[in-house]
């Protein structure tokens, strides 16, 4: 007669037994492999804002979209910064050759197309083409009964390798370039220059971090051009691509998207009453045709502040 064996609850451990000397020795291998390999960590991705500057302000709300958007994508990516600051000619580079770095962000050109894969949503909507003029306090007077043509014909600054210095040129701006991004802070104290183009998103936290130098926002003008801002990645890694484009497409449509960016930048945007300013509206020429300008959603407006 066939003998049954009977599982009691009370008595586990002679059950788990029982079934343990059943299992070949191939199975007991597999189990015992599963049981000691540790639960699947995440992928780290390093992304270009260092850890040096972690108290930058102006790298806030791109790390934290990132991370936002690659957790909205659920896959197993863990972002982390990279511990070596450089310049922007040179992290683009690094990235381009897949050294040390995954993930950029920076104002998209042809060129950073061509070299890099964008993905085509810009991550701050667009605000980093909403330029005020930071000037010195004893200027705000003058700046107040400016022509547009005049404020022109003023000298500003801009750093040579940055892709606004090659717009303002091309809309007939004066512009001294520098090839080092404090230095012209101190060109604007010293009065080599008359004035230096922020973005909305830069010059509330530019203004903090210069606590030696006595600063101030021009009133009355603000310059304009789409200045798409994406994330880029190499371009041997779309599906890196892939999973940061899915996160920002989930994100903007739960609304988390919307809520980051007015946590970062509804008081900038609320104290610089851009509706209230008169807009000066410069060509891009470096804006490529594949730019979603018709997709309003992407894009900020200064009529709904979002």
């Amino acid at each position: 007669m066939k003998h049954l064996t009977v599982y009691h609850p009370e008595r586990p451990s002679l059950a788990i037994g029982i079934l343990w000397r059943r299992l070949s020795l191939l199975s007991r291998c597999a189990v015992l492999l599963l049981l000691a390999t540790p639960a699947l960590a995440g992928q780290p991705v390093i992304y270009s804002w260092a850890e040096s500057r972690s108290a930058d302000e102006r790298g806030h709300y791109p790390v934290a979209l990132l991370k936002l958007a690659l957790a909205k994508a659920g896959g197993t990516y863990e972002p982390k910064a990279s511990r070596h600051d450089m310049s922007q000619s040179r992290t683009l580079r690094h990235v381009e050759l897949g050294r040390d770095l995954d993930i950029t962000w920076t104002l998209t050109t042809p060129e950073r197309e061509q070299r890099l894969l964008p993905v085509r949503i810009p991550i701050d909507r667009g605000l980093l083409g909403w330029r005020l003029l930071l000037i010195t306090p004893q200027d705000s007077d003058f700046f107040a009964t400016l022509t547009a043509g005049q404020l022109k014909n003023l000298r500003s600054g801009q750093e040579q390798d940055w892709p606004d210095y090659q717009i303002l040129r091309h809309n007939g701006f004066k512009i001294t370039p520098a090839t080092n991004y404090q230095g012209l802070f101190y060109m604007l104290k010293r009065g080599r220059i008359a004035y230096f183009p922020r973005a909305l998103t830069e010059v509330l936290p530019e203004i903090h971090a210069q606590k030696n130098i006595d600063l101030a926002i021009a009133p009355r003008w603000v310059l304009y051009y789409p200045a798409p801002v994406y994330f880029f990645v190499n371009k041997q890694r779309p599906e890196l691509a892939a999973a940061i484009e899915k996160g920002l497409l989930m994100a903007i449509d739960d609304g988390s998207m919307h809520q980051l960016f007015i946590t970062h930048f509804g008081e900038s945007i609320n104290r610089m009453e851009l509706h209230k300013r008169e807009i000066i509206r410069l060509e891009n020429p470096l804006l490529p045709a594949e730019t979603p300008l018709d997709n309003a959603a992407l894009w900020y407006d200064a009529t709904r502040g979002f």
